[in-house]
């Protein structure tokens, strides 16, 4: 599958293009390779073509891969909804988590961290676009959540991720990523360890980049259209 290598080389030029074009140091921002749905023989091209971490959105699946890869130096993301039943293998199995809206979600989530690995890596999922259909937390709970789940052991609280509305405009995709940027801002003065701001997908990279991402989560643009 050589098409996934050549994909990922034009991803990577791209993200440096965008750093060098909105005034960002080189290698500022973090690849997550979003794997959903790919097999793994497709995900180890993707190892063999350089990509090492991958996001995956459905535990069981993800669970699979884990196993399967194991033998390789990988970071693993989960970035999609979480029911309280799925906390124990997310927290066991995974590096960083993305979706976190509500307390009790981190709270299983500590609670089930082995105390052999390191903090789990924690992101609050935010609705920028107030859509009622969307996951994450709403900004103006952001610094209640950030100090109940700041104190919570085996976690360490380190940012924040959105999954805007799509828009098509350059100016409007900006919108919603300067809003979690601004919002990363503030808490960082109360919240030294927020420092992450994974926001930017395949359609909207470039804006999510101009706003200041630290980690853009790419699929389609490295696997190709899913089946």
């Amino acid at each position: 599958m050589p098409e996934i290598k050549h994909r990922l080389q034009q991803v990577c030029q791209h993200i440096e293009n965008y750093l060098q074009e909105f005034g960002r140091e080189p290698g500022s921002v973090q690849l997550i390779a979003v794997s959903k749905t790919q097999s793994v023989a497709v995900l180890q091209e993707a190892i063999k073509a350089g990509v090492t971490v991958f996001g995956e959105n459905y535990l069981q699946e993800a669970l699979s891969k884990i196993t399967a890869l194991k033998s390789n130096r990988l970071e693993w993301h989960f970035i999609g909804p979480i029911q309280s039943n799925k906390t124990r293998d997310i927290a066991t199995q995974f590096d960083w988590v993305h979706c976190i809206d509500r307390l009790k979600i981190a709270q299983h989530l500590s609670r089930y961290r082995p105390a052999n690995r390191p903090p789990l890596n924690v992101l609050l999922q935010v609705n920028t676009s107030g859509e009622s259909s969307k996951s994450g937390c709403l900004l103006d709970e952001l610094t209640e959540l950030s100090a109940q789940i700041s104190t919570l052991p085996g976690l360490q609280l380190r940012g924040l991720m959105t999954l805007p509305a799509p828009a098509d405009d350059f100016e409007q995709q900006r919108l919603p990523f300067r809003q979690l940027a601004d919002a990363l801002q503030t808490l960082n003065e109360q919240f030294p360890t927020m420092d992450t701001l994974s926001m930017g997908m395949s359609n909207d990279m470039r804006a999510a980049i101009a706003e200041g991402a630290t980690m853009v989560r790419i699929g389609t643009a490295i696997f190709g259209q899913r089946k």
